[in-house]
């Protein structure tokens, strides 16, 4: 199969295209482990309400699990992290949002740009080719 030189604007608009769908594909994976970690921060919350009051509480901090304040500053200190995370994931939503928006709106444009380029154009019918000479 020959292959077909495009456009300069095409290849450009090409370019985009691909660009767009890594980082999108960065922005779903970044979601997806903010995900992860406000289902922890819940997971952890919700453990922590069946632990009585005066139970020592440990959290890990590298290699080494250090003592911690108390259950109601832990649950306060879990209870922020996951706000905090709930709002970047809301962001992390938007932007994924956006980037679908914009490569779906940029392949539509390349794929009406490319039907009009003679290589991809598909040929005419002819009437039945040649008469037969007597």
């Amino acid at each position: 199969m020959a292959s077909v030189d495009l456009p300069p604007q095409l290849q450009d608009q090409l370019g985009q295209l691909q660009n767009l769908q890594q980082q999108l594909q960065l922005t779903q994976q970044q979601r997806a482990q903010l995900e992860f970690q406000v289902k922890e921060t819940e997971r952890a919350l919700t453990e922590l309400e069946s632990v009585d009051d005066k139970a020592p509480i440990y959290r890990s901090v590298g290699a080494y699990l250090v003592k911690t304040e108390g259950k109601a500053a832990v649950k306060k200190r879990l209870a922020e992290e996951k706000e905090t995370l709930d709002v970047r994931l809301g962001a992390y939503q938007k932007q994924e949002g956006r980037l679908k928006e914009k490569a779906t709106e940029l392949q539509s444009k390349l794929q009406a740009a490319l039907k009009n380029l003679p290589a991809f154009q598909q040929p005419a019918a002819s009437g039945g080719g040649k008469k037969a000479s007597k």
